[in-house]
Formats: C-alpha cells, sequence, structure tokens
C-alpha cells in the first residue's frame, strides 16, 4: 500500500487523501476540486496553475510546504513566469504530491460550468423508426389451448400485422408472462426493424421514445424524442467527462493504450455521462427512462471507439484505420445505457480514421449528394472536418487544428463558460476595446464590474480579425510596434495587446492576447483553410457557391471574422451559413427514420476521403494559409473591408 497523503484544495476547502506519488491534478480529480485542464495533463496548455501554501494550517491540522512536492521540471519552467515561480505556483500536472500540502486554485484555474449550445435545429425528418408499437388483444391460455405465451403473441401479430418470423429479447421473455396477465392479456408490443420483440407493456400505450446523441470531443448532446410524431421533447447537454483525461482525440487515444484501465476509464465515463443526460432528458418530459426503446449516436471515430469500449490505438498510428466502418447496431444494456431493457443503439458508420460518424451525420443532414451547388461544409472543433462537393462528387478531410479555437494555446483564452469574452470589436483609429462576456447582457463600456474571467473560441476570432483591421497586426500575424496605443506593450520583450483592463476581470490582472496567441490562430486556421484548398484543387475548382458552417461553436462565431482571418476561402457572406449542431440533427435523422440509416451507410462509403499529410501540395498550402486572410488567394468578397481591398 503506498502511504496517504492530506490534500486540501482552496478556496473550495475540499479535501481529502491521495496515495504518494500522483500528480496534483489526479488529486483535483479524485476528489473532485474543479480544476482546469483543457490539454488533459500533457502539460501543453498551462491552464492548471496552482499554489501551493506554507505554513501550518490549524483548520485542517497540517503543515503545508512546496517541499512536499516534486521538483519542478521544464515544463513548469518554460510555461510559469519567474514571479509566480518564486511564488509557488506550479503545474498540477506535473506536480506530485510527497506530503501533506494545502493547494490554492485561482480564478483562472478554476473550472467554470461550460456553455453548451447544442440546441436541435427546426428540420424536416420524415418519421419511419426502427422500432414501432402495435397494441393486440389475446385469448387467454385454457387447458384446451395452452398454446405458450411467446407463440400466442406472435401468432397474434402475424395474423393482425403481418409480422413473421418474429424473436423476442431474452429479458423481454422473463417479463413476458407477468405482463400479459397484469394487462388481462392486452398488452402493447415494440418491434425493432420488424423482427424483434424488444418491449411488452401492459395494456394500450401510443407513444414510444427515443434519444438521438452526438458525442463530441468536448461536449455531449442528447435529444428526446417522440418517435411517433418526431417532436423532440427534451435537449440535454454537457461536457464530454472524458475531457478529464485530455482534450483532444490524440491525448485520449494515448491515455487509452498506454494508461492501466485508460480504454475502461474513458468508456465508463462517457456510458456515465450518456446515463447522465437521459435521465435529465426523461425527467424534464415526463417520463421514465425505460421507455426509451431505441438511441441513435454520432461521434468522431474516436469518441465512437471508445464508446462501443474499442481499442483506438491503431487510429494513432498511419495508416490510421477504425476497426469498423458500417454502422452498428448493438444492446444499450451490453453498453451500460440504462434505458429500455431490450432497447438497441444503432452507431452511425465513419467515414475514416479521423472522419468519424458525426461528419456522416453532416452528411445525411445537410445532403449536398443530393445537390447541384458545390458546397463546402466545415465542422469546426478541435479536430476539424470538411465536406466538399455535390450529387457528382463528394469528398471529406480532417485536419488537425488543434484547441486553440477552445480557448487552450491562448494566454488567456478558456471554455465557453460564465466570465469568458465572447465578443469584441476594436476601433480601427483609437484602438479602444469593447467586448462582452458570456452571463453579461452589457458591453464593458456600459457595466463596469463585468469581470472577464478569459476569453473563449468566438472572442479569439473575432480578436485576430479586429486586431488584423485595425492594424495592431498585419497580414503575417506579426505586431505592428508602431502603433500608438497604451493597449499595445511590450511585456519581457514580446509584444502584447490589452483586451481587457485588470480592474474589468476577475483575475486581478489584464487580459491581453501576445503573439504566441496569434501563433496558435493561425496554425488552427491554416489547417482550415489548407484542407479546404486541397480538396478544391482535387476537385478541379477555384470557388465555391455556399459554406456551411455546423456545430455549436460555428453557430456562434462571427462569420464576418471568420472571414477576415482567412478560416475558409473567398465566398459571398450571404452564402455563408450557419447550421447549428448538423451531426445532432444527423442523429436525430438515423433515429426517426430508418432509411437515414440506410443513406448514411451509402453515403459513407461513396464520400472520398483525402489524407492531407501526403498530398504534394499540402506544405506549400498550409504556408500560405498562415497569412491573414492568406498569402496569396484573393478575396473579392472582402475587398470593402480588407487593407489593399483584399
Amino acid at each position: 500500500m503506498k502511504k496517504l497523503h492530506s490534500v486540501v484544495f482552496q478556496p473550495s476547502g475540499v479535501r481529502g487523501q491521495v496515495a504518494e506519488g500522483v500528480t496534483i491534478l489526479d488529486a483535483a480529480r479524485q476528489l473532485g476540486a474543479g480544476l482546469e485542464s483543457i490539454c488533459g495533463g500533457k502539460g501543453v496548455c498551462g491552464k492548471c496553475k496552482v499554489r501551493v501554501e506554507e505554513g501550518y494550517f490549524p483548520k485542517y491540522h497540517l503543515t503545508s510546504s512546496v517541499s512536499s512536492v516534486s521538483v519542478s521540471g521544464e515544463v513548469d519552467i518554460r510555461l510559469l513566469s519567474h514571479t509566480e515561480f518564486r511564488q509557488n505556483y506550479r503545474l498540477a500536472c506535473q506536480t506530485k504530491v510527497h506530503g501533506d500540502i494545502v493547494v490554492f486554485i485561482p480564478e483562472e484555474s478554476r473550472k467554470g460550468e461550460q456553455v453548451v449550445r447544442k440546441e436541435a435545429t427546426a428540420r424536416r425528418i420524415n418519421v419511419n423508426p426502427a422500432v414501432r408499437k402495435y397494441y393486440v388483444e389475446l385469448t387467454p391460455a385454457t387447458l384446451h389451448d395452452p398454446l405458450g405465451d411467446f407463440e400466442r403473441l406472435a401468432e397474434k401479430l402475424t395474423v393482425q400485422y403481418g409480422l413473421d418470423g418474429l424473436t423476442i429479447d431474452y429479458r423481454v421473455l422473463l417479463k413476458l408472462a407477468d405482463t400479459l396477465r397484469r394487462g388481462g392479456w392486452k398488452v402493447t408490443v415494440s418491434v425493432w426493424h420488424g423482427r424483434e420483440i424488444i418491449d411488452v407493456e401492459a395494456g394500450r400505450v401510443e407513444r414510444g421514445y427515443g434519444f438521438a446523441v452526438d458525442i463530441g470531443t468536448t461536449t455531449v448532446a442528447g435529444y428526446l424524442c417522440d418517435l411517433n410524431t418526431g417532436d423532440v421533447l427534451a435537449t440535454e447537454a454537457i461536457m464530454n467527462p472524458q475531457v478529464a483525461y485530455g482534450e483532444d482525440v490524440i491525448s485520449r487515444i494515448t491515455h487509452a493504450t498506454r494508461k492501466k484501465n485508460g480504454l475502461r476509464q474513458l468508456n465508463r465515463a462517457i456510458v456515465e455521462g450518456l446515463n447522465q443526460i437521459a435521465a435529465a432528458a426523461a425527467a424534464r418530459a415526463g417520463i421514465n427512462l425505460d421507455q426509451i426503446v431505441d438511441m441513435a449516436v454520432v461521434g468522431n471515430t474516436c469518441m465512437h471507439h471508445l464508446f462501443l469500449n474499442i481499442n483506438p490505438r491503431h487510429l494513432g498510428n498511419t495508416p490510421f484505420p477504425p476497426v469498423i466502418h458500417h454502422s452498428v447496431d448493438v444492446k444499450a444494456r451490453d453498453l451500460g445505457l440504462r434505458v429500455g431493457r431490450g432497447a438497441y443503439v444503432h452507431v452511425l458508420p465513419n467515414e475514416a480514421g479521423f472522419v468519424g460518424a458525426d461528419n456522416v451525420g453532416v452528411l445525411i443532414a445537410e445532403e449536398p449528394h443530393k445537390q447541384d451547388k458545390m458546397l463546402l461544409i466545415i465542422d469546426i472543433g478541435t479536430n476539424g472536418e470538411l465536406l466538399l462537393g455535390n450529387r457528382r462528387r463528394l469528398l471529406s478531410t480532417s485536419c488537425a487544428t488543434g484547441p486553440a479555437f477552445e480557448g487552450a494555446e491562448i494566454r488567456h483564452g478558456m471554455r465557453a463558460a460564465a466570465g469568458a469574452i465572447e465578443k469584441l470589436r476594436i476601433d480601427p483609429v483609437t484602438k479602444e476595446v469593447r467586448f462582452k462576456v458570456i452571463g453579461r447582457e452589457k458591453w464593458n463600456t456600459e457595466d463596469a464590474s463585468i469581470g472577464a474571467k478569459g476569453i473563449c473560441g468566438s472572442g479569439i476570432f473575432d480578436a485576430a480579425a479586429q486586431m488584423f483591421l485595425a492594424g495592431i497586426i498585419d497580414r503575417s500575424g506579426r505586431f505592428n510596434t508602431g502603433v500608438e496605443s497604451p493597449r499595445l506593450r511590450l511585456n519581457g520583450g514580446e509584444p502584447e495587446f490589452v483586451i481587457a483592463w485588470a480592474h474589468e476581470t476577475s483575475i486581478g490582472r489584464d487580459i491581453v492576447i501576445c503573439q504566441k496567441d496569434i501563433r496558435a490562430i493561425q496554425l488552427a486556421k491554416a489547417a482550415m483553410y489548407s484542407g479546404a484548398k486541397l480538396m478544391m484543387k482535387r476537385l478541379g475548382i477555384e470557388r465555391v457557391d455556399g459554406i456551411v458552417l455546423a456545430g455549436a461553436f460555428g453557430t456562434y462565431i462571427d462569420k464576418e471574422s471568420a472571414a477576415v482571418i482567412g478560416l475558409f476561402p473567398d465566398c459571398d457572406l450571404k452564402d455563408v451559413r450557419a447550421v447549428g449542431n448538423a451531426a445532432g440533427d444527423g442523429a436525430r435523422m438515423a433515429l426517426l427514420d430508418v432509411e437515414k440509416r440506410k443513406e448514411a451507410d451509402l453515403m459513407a462509403r461513396k464520400v472520398e476521403y483525402v489524407e492531407l499529410t501526403v498530398e504534394p501540395d499540402f506544405h506549400r498550402e498550409f504556408t500560405q494559409a498562415l497569412a491573414f486572410p492568406h498569402a496569396a488567394d484573393g478575396f473579392p468578397h472582402l475587398a470593402h473591408l480588407l487593407p489593399h481591398g483584399g
């Protein structure tokens, strides 16, 4: 047995004992201290900054000292300032516990409740579900007619509804006799795909319920639907609980394959997350969990594998093959989901190693394969996914944008939580900044106590675009040190621009955008742009007819800001539209219409996947795409905004 040490987290007061040698981050996870870690403990984001307190704490009956933690390494030295280091600040993911300690979590390192925006979009959906309900009235068994209960039920369903060759779920079989007699031989039967009885309920039951789920890398959304009408009865969303083990798919693949019980941890985390949102949705709609008789799930290929408890190790190595491309149907109970006892989960197909079922959900929702227009569909996230084409030909690709758009790799970046700057404008003449934060209606110029905590993805887009348009940075992303403004200054010889002054924040110091932040934004947006450009070259086209921004993030970013920084090729902004959580909409469609399931399997294999890293022009395209908005391509639709007419 390893020696145990007491750890107290302030200001929350959360405390407990942890084993010798665990990191402070793992201690926070175990004890529920709410410590931020966008990169999942890889020592990249620097968001898990904590302070180890010194002295005796009579309230806790312990003496805390920085000598009770591991010696700092190069990651601490690289990501912490000299002042922070002298004040006993450390990165929780890099610091191991070797004695009793009191740890202070500063405001910027506290995990705020993420604002999850995954509302269902109003779409026309044909209602043709995999599970249908059938009401029957049976003749009771007698000494002269002692036919078995199942055979009696199956025979009636054949005669009355033409359902031949029915089977019955084992657990439903176990309750069949009691249900028939409790209902006076009048029951409602739920039949999956016309061939398996997955539930039997006493009496007449008109309504059936299904649950569609989009497992995103960062957020998870579930939609409780009426299988008779297609109506969305409740929507629930949470942060993906796997975030605690890594922000992006690569870190989760690493955790699953290299950590003892890593795959099980990630699988259990997402299954329990789904149980949580299913229970919340059922409660909101006033139904029981066991009334959910069908489910449909989408997610990127890594999320797909982790949900199904499939080891994702080969997704991390060339040629990145998934274990399965085709859709699968699995009993919900076999996955640990607490819905209807005989219910199935339909998991949509994958396209490739890094283009998964979520992209297929977008595909069947937006249906570019049924249009003549050349559409570019972009799902912006930690792993960016793109679709390009029309009814004649479709291409897809993925690009590792990294977590910059989620707030990682940005000095004052954060997730979309209360206090995050989500929108900003910079006066091109005075260089003064107006901004809004999540949770407040007014701008900072109207509310002196606005209390900004950091800057989230949509604010990051605005910051880069506005700084470029105001001349604070040039096309190459370099700061223009000739700009005269108190907001533009040097810090340790490096330029930075103040977005929010200390008195406008809740962290007690200025929120800035620095040169490294701009570089992180450039790398992320260049990955998206070069992916689109290489697919356009493959199709032999020079322009697109429309751009679709999919995903919750795409809904909340300013499309003009996205265009100005060069997230996508030139397009008339009136032809750029946000469609919300299209992946989740695709999951709903697959839940409600079996024909959409067939369409998904067909199109997932017809889409041509483009592996960007083997494209001969990738490096050149990526390098040119680093500039704002691009080093070579013209942007006539932005001519009224850009310096020198674009």
